[in-house]
């Protein structure tokens, strides 16, 4: 099949290739350019950008350095046209700020693949979360047989690892994909002995990644107190972990006046709900100069996760979840962390880094400045059809997920019967009122009856959208939007 057959049925790219080509049988590069300038929004592209283009996503010889629409079709379906700004895909963002700046992406239980009461505990977790990004792994230590203290969800039925084994992966894989801290979170059960062994595996199997010296929980500047007392203990988690003293959280009064720098609070997500609605400024005040964990929920068993939106929104900076459960919860999460480089680490906006907004997510009214979305959803292409066979009934929902006086969601209409080619050509206009928090999630949906059923989704930080004409694999854009099945 010739490349011009396998994409005629893309009516709505040939009419844009059609319009900038006057009916010509190439693109010459200042109607490419002109196209850049009008639908891309690349106010700073130039007549050496567009033959950049031609050269690299023409294959036939043309004439004067002009683009077939084959080439065009490329270029729309290349990182180029990405909606997720490419500028984003490196690590941009000022990394030298105190820890407690950043969102950190931050797993629960991270050795389960199952749920929390039978579900095995295993090591490729550990290397699925870390190469997905997560800078916070958490690791349940117990007694174990023969004093090797073992990790697993403690009084339940969930299968049983080692912890030097965990050790071991973690000095394997945690810098595969980013070169930024990761903090162990150990929840220890152990009794001295197999602390001391614990701290043992640490300092012999990171090694030069954990400098380690013995400490008394007198504190000098620039040394950690233990939170277990073992004879040895991490002053320094140099490049792999961040180590810090986990206390009770009473009050943000309490934690104002007694709280050091170096300790932080882990909140169950029914607390931290609480605080969230009765003292959401408090909340973001406290994140300012602490470092707050979130985790689901006890009651969580089928390891479901909560959303960590709200929690985002006063400023956590470890809101865990179960990485090894989808849903929105995880797109959400993933598409936070997508952005600076899929390091793991997000630059919290400054109003959630100082005080002088006195910023309240559960406000209707906020003293930011406000974005306009102005979105068209065009079309699809190859969307995924069931085992049955069955055509779908397409429909795309896009979700804005802010703070409660930005969030809402919209919907085209529904296309009956088309998986191939739906086109909705549906336009869209949302104001946001705090960008720098906003996720927008794009999903497409099967109607069938009076409910719908999930077919794929794409999630994207708003501040990481550009803007312009686009076409790839389910991805949306800023202006216009089309959607492709993988």
């Amino acid at each position: 099949m010739s490349q011009w057959a396998s994409t005629s049925r893309r009516s709505e790219i040939q009419d844009i290739y059609q319009c900038y080509s006057s009916g010509r049988n190439t693109l010459a590069a200042s109607a490419l350019l002109r196209f850049l300038h009008m639908e891309q929004m690349e106010v700073a592209a130039n007549q050496e950008t567009a033959e950049g283009l031609i050269d690299r996503y023409e294959i036939e010889e043309t004439e004067n350095r002009s683009m077939t629409f084959e080439g065009f079709y490329r270029y729309m379906e290349s990182k180029d046209c990405s909606v997720f700004d490419q500028i984003h895909t490196s690590v941009y963002q000022d990394m030298d700020q105190p820890l407690c700046h950043y969102f950190i992406s931050s797993s629960h239980n991270t050795y389960l693949t199952g749920d929390q009461l039978v579900g095995k505990s295993t090591l490729d977790a550990y290397v699925s979360a870390l190469r997905r990004g997560c800078r916070c792994l958490e690791i349940d230590c117990w007694d174990g047989p023969s004093a090797e203290p073992i990790v697993y969800h403690g009084h339940t039925l969930t299968s049983k690892i080692l912890f030097k084994d965990v050790i071991t992966t973690v000095e394997q894989h945690a810098f595969e994909v980013s070169p930024y801290p990761v903090i162990l979170s150990l929840e220890n059960h152990c009794t001295p002995t197999q602390q001391d062994v614990m701290a043992q595996y640490l300092t012999s199997i990171l090694g030069e990644k954990l400098l380690a010296t013995s400490l008394d929980l007198t504190n000098q500047p620039g040394q950690l107190p233990s939170p277990n007392k073992a004879a040895v203990v991490a002053e320094s988690l140099s490049n792999l972990v961040v180590y810090t003293k986990s206390v009770k959280f009473h009050s943000f009064s309490h934690a104002r006046e007694h709280q050091q720098y170096y300790e932080n609070t882990s909140l169950g997500e029914k607390k931290a709900h609480k605080l969230v609605k009765t003292s959401a400024p408090d909340f973001v005040q406290h994140n300012m100069v602490f470092i707050t964990r979130i985790y689901p929920a006890a009651s969580r068993t089928l390891s479901s996760n909560y959303n960590p939106q709200g929690f985002w929104n006063v400023g956590s900076q470890m809101v865990a979840l179960n990485f090894q459960s989808l849903g929105l919860p995880m797109d959400l999460n993933n598409g936070r962390f997508q952005d600076n480089g899929g390091c793991g680490y997000v630059l919290k906006p400054l109003f959630l880094r100082t005080n002088q907004w006195g910023f309240n997510p559960n406000s209707y009214r906020h003293n930011l400045k406000p974005a306009h979305l102005l979105l068209k959803v065009i079309s699809g292409s190859n969307l995924p059809v069931p085992r049955s066979g069955k055509a779908l009934d397409p429909f795309v929902r896009v979700e804005i997920h802010s703070v409660h006086s930005d969030s809402c969601r919209r919907h085209t209409d529904t296309v009956r019967h088309n998986s191939l080619s739906p086109r909705w050509d549906s336009a869209m206009n949302f104001t946001i009122s705090v960008p720098e928090l906003s996720l927008i999630r794009f999903t497409v949906r099967d109607q069938t009856g009076l409910t719908s059923e999930f077919i794929g989704q794409y999630t994207i930080p708003f501040i990481s959208m550009k803007k312009g004409e686009s076409d790839m694999d389910c991805v949306p854009i800023h202006k216009d939007a089309s959607f492709r099945g993988r």
